[in-house]
C-alpha cells in the first residue's frame, strides 16, 4: 500500500531526482515550453507553480528562495520580471500539459509542459527559427548554384 507516499520516484535516487526536477523547472521558466515524459511533466508541475507563486510575491525572501531552488540567475530574473507578472490576477493553474505521442526508444509517453499565456512568445520563437532556417537554406542554394556554375564552366573548357 502507498498510504501517505506522495510524489513521483521517476526511477531515480533522491539526489538525481531533485537535480532532474530543478533542471526541468529552470528550463520551463526560461523556455516557456519543454518536451518531456508525462510522468516528469506531472512531477514538475507543482514545483513550477510554487516558483511562480514566489515570483508573484516579489519580495527579497521569495527571490532568495527561488535562487536556492533554480539553477541559474537568469531564470530567477526572468521569473520575477517576465513570467510572474503575467499571472498577477490568476490563482494557480499556470501550466498546461499536452500529450505528444510516444518516445521512439522505449515507448514512453511524451508531453509538452508549457506556461499559459506564452503563446505569443512561442510563436515569435518559431517565426525567428523559421526565418533563420529559410535564410540558411537560401545561402546553401546560392552556394550550390555557384559551385554548379564553376564546375559547368570547367567542363566546357576541357
Amino acid at each position: 500500500m502507498r498510504h501517505r507516499n506522495s510524489g513521483f520516484k521517476l526511477g531515480r535516487n533522491t539526489s538525481h531526482r531533485r537535480a532532474l526536477l530543478r533542471n526541468l523547472v529552470t528550463s520551463v521558466i526560461i523556455e516557456d515550453r519543454v518536451e518531456t515524459t508525462v510522468a516528469k511533466a506531472k512531477a514538475v508541475r507543482p514545483l513550477v507553480e510554487k516558483m511562480i507563486t514566489l515570483g508573484k510575491k516579489g519580495d527579497l525572501h521569495s527571490r532568495r528562495q527561488a535562487l536556492a531552488f533554480l539553477t541559474t540567475d537568469e531564470s530567477v530574473t526572468r521569473l520575477f520580471e517576465t513570467v510572474a507578472p503575467r499571472y498577477g490576477d490568476r490563482q494557480g493553474g499556470y501550466l498546461r500539459i499536452v500529450k505528444a505521442g510516444f518516445q521512439k526508444g522505449d515507448g514512453a509517453e511524451k508531453a509538452f509542459i508549457e506556461l499559459l499565456g506564452a503563446e505569443k512568445q512561442l510563436d515569435e520563437k518559431r517565426q525567428k527559427s523559421a526565418d533563420r532556417k529559410a535564410k540558411k537554406r537560401a545561402e546553401l542554394e546560392a552556394e550550390m548554384e555557384k559551385q554548379k556554375g564553376e564546375s559547368g564552366g570547367e567542363d566546357a573548357a576541357a
